[in-house]
């Protein structure tokens, strides 16, 4: 526990040193209609999972050293993507080259037929950007993320042994850190690309990882809340005929803290203690039932959103 506060303490030295940053060259986040807050607020906290990613690394002795490599490269475009946006070809190719970084520390080029890396690519590309889409209020990457770290130093722990607890600890950590400045009804910084994207390729790193060992797909659960919202919010879109990569505020969250009128820590608690609920629900039955209980996951979360939508979506549109 020494050694967490004092991690804590060096990333929270570390979040204010970028503030002074952030604030002399001028990297905030200025709102607009398509915005869920209402004040300029320092943009780019989120880097702090990298840092934290890193101190790890340097602590533990280079551990995972081809992954780190691919998380430095993403959150180095991701920054860059912040400050001044990049074309998109550009950051494809940087995101391409970090996840087959990845997946050769996951050893899938040695231990899978090679087609399984184009559906690897296609399914981990589309896991981070659904995160990235999920960061539009306050506490809402800070608080999911903080649930499934939490539900992975667990599974670690008590189920199986996948990694490395300290890793995950460490991150647990970074991810507090974030939640003093962000997890609040005032925030004072947000994630941007940099965070959600970092803090996305790490929990995808520990997934794969996850489902690696135990050959178990069914751990996608961890991702349940998320996935349903950002797909079908998709999917919605592509209905309305509208360009899935523009900003927007559809999301079923977004529904709930703008049109609704739920403040930013009431939905981020939501989704957390949902989350929360459907692992909780997966761990306490049997391997035999996991399949049955995912596709039912989906299938109320799915049905929940429909109904959502049919009765509120018009206020979007007021």
């Amino acid at each position: 526990m020494s050694l967490y506060a004092i991690l804590f303490v060096l990333l929270l030295g570390i979040e204010l040193a970028y503030f002074k940053i952030a604030d002399k060259l001028n990297i905030i986040d200025k709102p607009n209609q398509r915005s869920s807050h209402t004040r300029i607020t320092l943009r780019g906290g989120g880097i702090i999972f990298f840092f934290g990613a890193m101190l790890y690394f340097l602590v533990n002795g280079g551990g995972f050293p081809f992954f780190m490599v691919g998380l430095t490269l993403i959150t180095v475009i991701s920054f860059i993507d912040d400050v001044h946006s990049s074309s998109r070809l550009v950051r494809l190719g940087i995101h391409l080259t970090a996840m087959l970084l990845m997946f050769y520390q996951w050893r899938l080029f040695t231990d899978f037929p090679w087609w399984y890396i184009g559906i690897a690519l296609v399914c981990c590309i589309g896991i981070i950007n659904a995160y990235n889409f999920m960061d539009g209020i306050n506490g809402i990457t800070g608080g999911y993320s903080l649930v499934l770290l939490s539900s992975f130093y667990y599974i670690n722990e008590h189920v199986i042994r996948f990694t490395d607890s300290f890793f995950i600890g460490v991150m647990i950590t970074a991810v507090l850190v974030f939640n003093i400045f962000n997890f609040r009804t005032k925030a004072k910084c947000f994630a941007g690309d940099v965070g959600s994207v970092t803090i996305a390729f790490i929990i995808l790193f520990f997934l794969g990882q996850l489902i690696l060992q135990t050959e178990d797909l069914t751990y996608i659960i961890l991702l349940a809340v998320y996935g349903v919202d950002s797909v079908l919010t998709i999917i919605h879109r592509m209905m309305l005929k509208e360009n899935i990569f523009d900003a927007h505020r559809k999301h079923a969250y977004q529904l709930l803290a703008n049109e609704l009128g739920w403040k930013h820590v009431w939905v981020s608690g939501f989704y957390m203690a949902l989350q929360l609920a459907i692992l909780v629900g997966y761990l306490a039955l049997g391997e035999t039932y996991h399949w049955t209980y995912l596709i039912a996951v989906i299938a109320v979360l799915s049905g929940a959103y429909v109904l959502f939508m049919k009765k509120y979506f018009k206020l979007h549109q007021a």
